[in-house]
């Protein structure tokens, strides 16, 4: 099986699709994962209709809105689902981030490097958006260290919204 949804790169081991509703299972399982909940947030999605729902609103309507988003990371070889990466446009940001997550069977072995290069690569080559920031939860080191092999560096404390966290913002190194 390759991408249902429309391909967007393709790496040596990786391919980044478009989500699609049938990818419904595999967010449930990756949005509910204790790492996600931990680093990037509980998002109360606990059904197939609710995995459905964010789907349509966030990935999917980014497509239509914006030209990219966050896209389905496929490894090329058996088409197992690992996790997401892509591009996200928030309105509390004056630059689109990137951002990732993957299955914790599949981290630790250069996956998430593999498909966040390729995403960088992808905006500033095929999108022409520059710069490209990324938040992250201070305690999160493994996602910290990445975006600093990423050749992202902090720049700030900032939080997206009134009475939320503090997130580390790094900006592209000079």
């Amino acid at each position: 099986m390759v991408c249902i949804g429309m391909k967007v790169i393709e790496t040596d081991r990786l391919q980044l699709c478009h989500f699609t509703l049938n990818d419904a299972p595999f967010v449930l399982e990756l949005v509910n994962d204790p790492s996600w909940i931990q680093f990037i947030g509980d998002r109360g999605i606990r059904t197939l209709a609710q995995a459905e729902e964010y789907l349509q609103t966030g990935p999917m309507a980014s497509y239509a809105e914006n030209g990219f988003g966050l896209y389905l990371v496929q490894r090329q070889a058996d088409d197992v689902r690992l996790g997401m990466c892509g591009l996200v446009k928030r309105p509390s940001l004056p630059h689109v981030d990137i951002g990732f997550a993957f299955l914790p069977q599949f981290t630790g072995q250069g996956y998430a490097f593999e498909a966040a290069t390729a995403v960088l690569h992808h905006a500033h080559h095929d999108l022409n958006l520059s710069p490209i920031v990324a938040i992250v939860a201070p305690d999160n080191q493994r996602s910290i260290k990445l975006l600093q092999k990423l050749g992202l560096q902090f720049q700030k404390m900032i939080s997206l919204a009134e009475n939320q966290p503090e997130i580390m913002l790094f900006h592209p190194a000079v």
